[in-house]
């Protein structure tokens, strides 16, 4: 029996990785040894999936062939989206993790646990999940979902899908950054799921699927949603300060979108999300909302010396907001951008797998008799 208690796993280290190094001290976050600033300024969510599930950044080559791959692969199985008609009424959460695990059954890859195979149906994944996050936000608005777009990237496809009309440049680059920010993040909660289910020998599907289920919980996915009904709420940036100030007096209605398990800074991804939360508010003319955002870090600045600074969904569910997504889809949108990360979470656990079974210290009674039925 073990007797170190580790709550919640906290700083238990699990294995090696080279997906991502996170310095919480430091606000450090590198995707396979690229500094998040760098790709963030520089590269898309293309070239960071590929990096991702690659393992190095590709050339001008390799980027054009597994961006054709990756529009090749967005259509559904029509039976997957015949099912996502079936449960239409249901959170957009839900809808994407049945039907991920749908997809399994459609995959021509499903029964071969090659790192090969795994590598296929991951970029399938990756492609496909736009596709399902669309569909069914049109199915329960009473439209047909609509065909993908060869000509259109990852992300102004998902926009178009979703929107029916091509997306402005702006939005675009908008919705390809956050997907980048979102790609992959160490051992997070989604991610330890995928590798939990992927150190069974499950298949890959089960393991996204798996993922996804853990992402719904608001303690994980649900910042930016709360961020922006919270903003919704202010209304008006001069009201910011006495509304942080009557939350922060009740303990059970923290403030979202403030700390992180990791980082005791701010987290690296935020300044991205703050800067194009800014650019949008500005160019659509709807400043009010970046400057309820900013009111109320401001008032939050105080909170600081206990290293509870911004996180990167702080700002992302304003501009999904400006980009007229409904609420319940910002966490869904969260997956869309994981899928690479939590497909290569399960590439290195399958590499050196080992079955994932923490102990649990038992606390209970150890002498108790047992009572027949009849009387008790």
């Amino acid at each position: 029996m073990a007797d170190a208690l580790a709550k919640g796993l906290r700083n238990v280290v699990l294995d090696t990785t080279e997906s991502s190094f996170i310095d919480g001290q430091e606000g450090v976050l590198l995707y396979r040894g690229y500094s998040i600033h760098d790709l963030a300024a520089n590269a898309s969510f293309e070239e960071v999936a590929y990096l991702l599930l690659h393992g190095s950044l590709p050339s001008r080559a390799a980027l054009a062939d597994f961006d054709a791959r990756l529009r090749s692969q967005r259509s559904l199985p029509e039976p997957v989206v015949a099912l996502i008609r079936i449960v239409a009424g249901g959170h957009p959460m839900d809808v994407l993790r049945t039907a991920v695990s749908a997809l399994a059954a459609y995959d021509p890859d499903v029964g071969d646990g090659s790192p090969a195979a795994n590598l296929r149906k991951a970029e399938r994944l990756t492609a496909q999940l736009p596709a399902i996050v669309a569909a069914h936000d049109r199915l329960r608005r009473g439209l047909e979902p609509l065909a993908p777009r060869a000509d259109l990237g990852h992300a102004a496809n998902f926009l178009y899908l979703l929107q029916g009309e091509k997306p402005s440049e702006e939005a675009a680059a908008a919705m390809d950054l956050d997907f980048l920010l979102h790609a992959e993040h160490g051992a997070n909660a989604s991610s330890f799921a995928a590798r939990v289910t992927a150190s069974t020998l499950s298949d890959l599907h089960a393991a996204v699927t798996s993922a996804i289920g853990t992402l719904k919980g608001p303690l994980h996915g649900g910042a930016a949603e709360a961020v922006m009904r919270m903003a919704l709420a202010i209304g008006e940036p001069e009201r910011a300060p006495a509304y942080v100030r009557a939350r922060q007096r009740d303990r059970e209605n923290r403030i979202m979108g403030f700390g992180h398990r990791v980082y005791k800074v701010e987290d690296p991804r935020a300044r991205h999300m703050r800067a194009k939360s800014h650019a949008l508010s500005e160019s659509l003319g709807q400043a009010k909302w970046y400057a309820i955002l900013e009111a109320v870090e401001k008032e939050m600045a105080r909170y600081q010396r206990h290293g509870i600074y911004v996180n990167v969904d702080f700002f992302a569910g304003s501009v999904y907001y400006l980009l007229d997504i409904p609420e319940d889809l910002f966490v869904p949108i969260f997956a869309i951008g994981r899928a690479p990360g939590w497909c290569l979470q399960v590439f290195e656990q399958l590499a050196d797998n080992v079955l994932i079974r923490p102990l649990l210290r038992y606390e209970g009674p150890t002498d108790l008799e047992y009572t027949p039925l009849d009387r008790r």
